[in-house]
């Protein structure tokens, strides 16, 4: 059974799309992992300055609950993440702009030095990539991508089971 027939009858519609998207999936993890270990922090960390420089670049003030939420941690663990991430240099605790008693997050110009080091050609590529796909299929792949997402989006892990059936 070839890897593409795994989970699809191999000559099934779509299984070369979706093996494709599967090897996109692979590669993406596997340079994620080369990052996190390369700037010497956990996948947390990374999603974290990531969250913090989106919502810069949205003009959103990120408090440490949002974080939290977004990050789907406790209030507890986002303070000790924040305290790592200062100490590393990356986040600064501000005051809110509008809400003194609050406090938001922002990355130092350190973090964005970093990011922009790290991904700079990674993104440049992707850009190159993308230029290429002939314009009347970009219509299609963006739905597709559009789809998965959605669906990802939305679908649930099942609840533990017992494989026993006890």
């Amino acid at each position: 059974m070839s890897s593409e027939g795994y989970w699809y009858d191999a000559s099934a519609e779509g299984t070369q799309i979706l093996a494709a998207l599967r090897r996109f999936r692979a590669a993406e993890e596997h340079f994620r992992r080369q990052l996190v270990r390369d700037m010497g922090m956990n996948i947390t960390d990374v999603v974290a300055i990531r969250h913090v420089i989106a919502a810069e670049q949205a003009g959103a003030a990120l408090t440490p609950r949002d974080l939290a939420d977004r990050l789907e941690i406790s209030t507890a663990s986002v303070t000790t993440l924040l305290d790592r991430l200062a100490g590393y240099g990356h986040l600064d605790r501000v005051a809110h702009p509008t809400d003194r008693r609050k406090v938001v997050v922002r990355a130092t110009a350190h973090a964005h030095e970093e990011v922009r080091t790290r991904l700079a050609a990674m993104h440049e590529e992707m850009a190159r990539i993308a230029a290429g796909v002939p314009p009347h299929c970009r219509d299609a792949v963006v739905g597709f991508l559009d789809a998965m997402a959605g669906h990802f989006a939305g679908a649930t892990v099942p609840a533990d089971h017992d494989p026993a059936g006890t």
